[in-house]
């Protein structure tokens, strides 16, 4: 009797379960989340390229076409710049319909490369210095819009840089303009890290771009650092732009033109060496030149010779004796009296 008792009360349960389960089913909503009707996408989030080159910064986007007010509004790209310390924006270009503009260096330059219709990607021609670093697409629908990030990488060279008057005598503003005399511009930090990783080694603080003060050691020794530390780019931090005072870090990229140590007949004093350049047809170089050449050129002289901020270097890409044994570099015998006729001269010949 028990046993029949509790099989009733199954049986009752799963009727009444099962009928629940029926009435429940067909009361069921279907919610649609309100997701993103506008999606923008990079292709690649970094490309390469050198100065005096062309690129193009990939950036697509995808509507929702099943959503309402799809297409009734024209799409507007912008592209802009950020700084360093992502605090600000620089406005590279605006397009909408058949109106666009691009700004300040970028005039003439940029445009859209238009490869389908959902393309927003930029191009950017005959790059400068000053183009490398981190851009952002911006896609706009009317109240719909999403952004994408590309960074455009540089090839080139990083050098720690000091003026005449010596090392730890240039503030923020003076380290900028020292890269710029030279053919070349502040250095930042991921270009100083790779650098670090190519086997710099220097034991001066600079400044980068950023306003951080750094220096990098590949070989710990008690001076720098530590001999019992490890490898590594060491950082000041972040000082005083107009009082605190130290090297710089430059960065500069293949340049159009020809590099070459002057054949003459005598030693040469600053003043002469000048004047034997431009009666060649050519300026006396600058110390990112030289570095570009010996860098990306692999040239390689082991004669002294004057450059245009007064200081003697010669490059070397193969080591040897008496021409810098132990390592590929720039040699820097100094800043010199500019009256010692002892030096020949690197002179650069720019093509048009």
């Amino acid at each position: 009797m028990k046993r029949l008792l509790f099989l009733v009360l199954i049986s009752i349960c799963w009727a009444e379960h099962t009928g629940n389960y029926a009435l429940e089913r067909d009361r069921i909503i279907h919610i649609q989340e309100n997701g993103p009707r506008l999606l923008v996408e990079a292709e690649q989030t970094k490309v390469f390229s050198h100065r005096g080159g062309n690129i193009t910064l990939p950036c697509k986007f995808y509507r929702d076409h099943t959503s309402a007010g799809s297409g009734t509004h024209k799409i507007r790209v912008k592209w802009t710049k950020l700084t360093s310390d992502y605090l600000k924006e620089v406005d590279v270009f605006v397009a909408m319909g058949l109106h666009q503009k691009s700004y300040g260096n970028y005039q003439e330059r940029v445009f859209l490369k238009k490869g389908s219709e959902n393309d927003a990607s930029l191009v950017i021609t005959d790059i400068t210095l000053e183009d490398y670093g981190r851009y952002k697409c911006e896609v706009i629908e009317g109240l719909e819009d999403d952004t994408a990030v590309v960074s455009l990488d540089l090839q080139g060279v990083v050098f720690p840089y000091f003026p005449r008057l010596g090392r730890y005598n240039l503030n923020f503003h003076e380290a900028q303009q020292a890269c710029l005399d030279q053919d070349s511009v502040i250095a930042s930090f991921d270009q100083l890290y790779d650098a670090w990783r190519s086997g710099l080694d220097w034991c001066n603080a600079g400044w980068l771009n950023d306003g951080s003060v750094q220096y990098p050691i590949t070989k710990p020794r008690e001076p720098c650092g530590g001999k019992n530390t490890v490898p590594g780019v060491r950082n000041y931090g972040f000082w005083d732009k107009d009082k605190s005072r130290y090297d710089v870090f430059c960065f500069t990229s293949n340049f159009n033109g020809r590099f070459y140590y002057l054949i003459h007949p005598t030693k040469l004093t600053y003043d002469e060496a000048v004047q034997a350049c431009l009666k060649d047809g050519s300026q006396i170089a600058k110390v990112g030149q030289i570095f570009a050449a010996w860098k990306l050129l692999g040239y390689d002289r082991c004669d002294a010779g004057w450059l245009a901020d007064g200081s003697v270097r010669y490059p070397i890409s193969r080591p040897r004796r008496r021409c810098s044994p132990d390592e590929a570099a720039v040699r820097f015998v100094g800043f010199p009296d500019k009256k010692h006729k002892l030096y020949g001269v690197y002179c650069f010949r720019a093509y048009n």
